[in-house]
């Protein structure tokens, strides 16, 4: 057990290292129809299969759901209340974490309850098998809460390679009795997508806040898949307890303060630099 652990800003672990980076759309080949992506007008044929991609929450699952049944915006949400949908009791009702990523077919007559409950359903069939029941009482978890770490891990980590080594940091930090720090918590606090996350803005008062709140968040903070979740059951062995991508495809993990302080001090500089070179660029003038 780490002691003499130093302030909540020293030993700050943001998402990627306080990285602003924005998701990119999945491109989806064949009939299959990432419906957030796309405005279905009254002539377009309807999808045959609705995408919904790893890391989607609950809230953009539900605006996927309107628009491939081309319902009113909102209609997915308000149908929870009939969906019954077989959730674990320390879910109260969310099904956050849940509606699992996967490409589901979009049958004649599909009605919202019916697609939500078949998302819940594969959820089960991947997540209460006994590897991942062993896995998370390996590390002294419940399935849920297993479910709530590889949520964390699908929205921290850069690549599949880094999934283990994010799911480790979070493992070292709760052993420690040290705040998780991410900032992806953060956005699901505000609501928002990620962004570079502001000091004021790990002060607000939310339950999903890591920053102010110890242990885990109350629920997933997403929708995980496969790759996330058999992380969060076998992380990789390591001592890290902080990480940052200072840039794509170079994430640094380490057990050292000093030396993380390092490399957040290289991101900000790359940040800066590219921030300039895009500046002179918009405004016409040549770099210097």
């Amino acid at each position: 057990m780490q002691k003499n652990t130093p302030s909540r800003n020293t030993i700050r672990l943001t998402r990627r290292g306080r990285l602003a980076l924005v998701a990119t759309g999945a491109v989806v080949a064949g009939t299959a129809v990432a419906v957030p992506l796309l405005t279905l007008g009254d002539d377009d044929p309807r999808p045959t299969t609705l995408v919904i991609p790893e890391g989607h929450r609950a809230s953009q699952v539900y605006a996927a759901v309107d628009k491939a049944l081309r319902l009113p915006a909102g209609s997915t949400k308000k149908s929870l209340a009939k969906a019954a949908l077989k959730l674990p009791g320390d879910a109260e009702g969310n099904p956050e974490g849940y509606l699992f990523p996967a490409t589901y077919p979009l049958k004649e007559g599909a009605t919202p309850e019916q697609l939500l409950s078949l998302m819940v359903d594969t959820a089960h069939k991947k997540f209460n098998g006994a590897p991942v029941a062993a896995g998370a009482q390996r590390n002294a978890m419940n399935v849920y809460q297993a479910v709530t770490v590889a949520s964390i891990v699908q929205a921290e980590a850069s690549t599949k390679a880094d999934m283990g080594k994010v799911a480790r940091v979070i493992f070292n930090r709760l052993e420690r009795g040290m705040p998780l720090q991410m900032d992806s918590t953060v956005d699901y606090a505000l609501g928002r997508s990620a962004s570079r996350t502001a000091e004021a803005d790990t002060e607000v008062d939310s339950p999903y806040n890591s920053y102010t709140r110890m242990g885990l968040p109350p629920t997933p903070i997403d929708n995980p898949g496969e790759d996330a979740m058999r992380a969060a059951i076998t992380p990789t062995p390591g001592d890290w307890l902080y990480f940052v991508t200072v840039a794509p495809g170079d994430t640094r993990f380490t057990a050292d303060h000093k030396e993380h302080q390092g490399n957040v001090a290289e991101f900000n500089a790359r940040q800066k630099k590219e921030k300039e070179e895009g500046e002179q660029e918009a405004s016409g003038r040549p770099e210097k």
